[in-house]
């Protein structure tokens, strides 16, 4: 069994191929810049030379034919043809309360994502773009997606609901959602594996620490809490975000500094964090290097860096009832051993304790206490053709008998005309279809019938109550294949 990994964003795809059998990279890539005329093509099959070449990328379905030509390339290839394709996993990042696990992709569960768009618009839009150009250059391969959010869905209550009006809750589904669940599920498992023991009986904290920063507490496998929460924002400084910080200093900088909306959101999510705090790089090799050539403003994001992980895990302790693992991924988690040595200091008391020629080695098990301190290497990308392999050997690979489920009526938007639509359905969810109709036509520089909005807005299953959101019926969560104690719960 083959299955292709795709991680599509707004300008990038992201791609590995993978023989399951025996777990092998068989080629793996990125196209980036896609929509401009000099878009960067990278290609590397396995035993062979990188291949690199700049050209130009209409669109997403352009550069998937890209890649699926690349892997058929007669001298560079690693198959013969699309057919030895057995199925494609997706990368989706936001599948809201609505699964708890990796699904086959249909009609019903692309239109919950459309409706999540108003939950991450940046980067569902992007995902649905791949699966809806794998349908067309590769027709009857099964398409499975994996959940950035779906391992939090175990969280209790007491973790995700914030202390604002329960009204907001029920109406907007405002709650922590949590991200990088993948990678956090995929090193839990692998730290139960070294530690040869079922990880039912654990307590792990893993702190996946990369541009992109996050910690959960994991429960006997199950996250019980996480860092990140209604968005990425929240939680660590980060490489360019901010994390948590007081609320109401969102107004009081927009008011001081005459700023809008767009533009608070992109000094916090794009301008803060390490590039913030150091004014010149959010890349901790270059920041570790300036602090050790004596800067002092390098040197103190270096310790707001580990002081903020150093705060969780400790939190993170009292939340598990003690732990038995603390566990290091991610670019920096895995390469830097300052930040690792920084984060666990004056942490003995807890049993947290680096052992400092191990961690210089960078081995596996770099503790010297009761708790262990492990580096595991993530893997996102097997971990979702582990999830893929699962599905497909449940029965949802391709068929020649079985017809494919008939599509929805369109409405008649494109996948980005509809992300308008469903923004401006968040801000006002009991606007009738006509007042969005003429809020949305200036947007998209023509004239939209409110039927036209109304048939869109049923079809995304968002016409009825949001206070109870409908559940995708085709989407039965299928657990991770690396959660081999047990399907996650969803979350109530």
């Amino acid at each position: 069994m083959k299955v292709l990994v795709l991680n599509s964003g707004s300008s990038s795809i992201k791609f590995q191929l993978i023989r399951m059998e025996d777990e092998s990279l068989l080629a793996k890539g990125i196209v980036e810049k896609i929509g401009s005329s000099d878009a960067i093509i990278t290609y590397q099959p396995a035993g062979k030379n990188k291949i690199r070449e700049i050209r130009e990328v209409k669109n997403h379905e352009v550069a998937i034919e890209i890649v699926l030509s690349l892997l058929l390339h007669p001298q560079h290839g690693v198959i013969r043809d699309k057919t030895e394709i057995d199925g494609i996993g997706h990368r989706v990042v936001h599948g809201g309360e609505d699964f708890s696990g990796s699904v086959l992709i249909t009609e019903k569960v692309k239109a919950s994502l459309r409706k999540f768009i108003q939950f991450a618009p940046l980067h569902n839009p992007a995902n649905l773009k791949g699966i809806e150009a794998c349908e067309a250059l590769l027709p009857g391969a099964p398409q499975i997606g994996v959940f950035d959010t779906a391992f939090h869905q175990t969280l209790p209550p007491k973790a995700y609901i914030y202390g604002l009006p329960y009204a907001l809750y029920k109406k907007l589904r405002i709650r922590r959602y949590g991200f990088h669940g993948t990678s956090h599920n995929f090193v839990a498992q692998r730290a139960a594996e070294f530690l040869k023991r079922p990880i039912v009986e654990l307590k792990i904290i893993t702190c996946h620490l990369g541009n992109g920063a996050s910690l959960t507490a994991v429960d006997g496998g199950k996250s019980v809490d996480t860092t990140m929460g209604f968005t990425p924002l929240e939680g660590l400084v980060m490489g360019t975000r901010c994390g948590s910080i007081d609320p109401a200093l969102v107004p009081y900088i927009m008011e001081r500094e005459k700023l809008g909306t767009k533009e608070i959101d992109s000094i916090m999510n794009k301008n803060s964090g390490m590039l913030g705090l150091t004014e010149t790089s959010n890349d901790m090799r270059e920041i570790e290097q300036e602090a050790a050539r004596g800067s002092e403003r390098h040197r103190l994001a270096l310790e707001i860096y580990c002081y903020h992980v150093r705060k969780y895990i400790g939190a993170y302790m009292a939340v598990l009832g003690g732990v038995d693992a603390v566990v290091f991924t991610g670019g920096i988690g895995e390469n830097s051993r300052l930040v690792r040595r920084l984060v666990c200091e004056g942490l003995d008391a807890l049993g947290i304790a680096v052992d400092p020629a191990k961690n210089e080695k960078n081995e596996r098990d770099i503790g010297t206490g009761r708790v262990k301190i492990l580096v595991i290497p993530t893997n996102e990308e097997l971990a979702i053709a582990r999830d893929t392999r699962a599905i497909l050997e449940a029965g949802a690979g391709r068929t020649a008998s079985a017809p494919p489920e008939p599509p929805e009526k369109a409405a008649g938007f494109k996948p980005e005309e509809t992300a308008k639509l469903v923004l401006l359905w968040a801000r006002d969810p009991k606007a009738g279809a006509a007042a969005l109709a003429a809020k949305l036509g200036p947007a998209l520089g023509r004239t939209v019938a409110a039927d036209a909005v109304r048939a869109e807005l049923e079809r995304l299953a968002l016409a009825a109550s949001p206070a109870t959101p409908k559940t995708a019926a085709s989407a039965v969560p299928v657990a991770p294949v690396s959660a081999r104690a047990g399907k996650p719960s969803k979350a109530k």
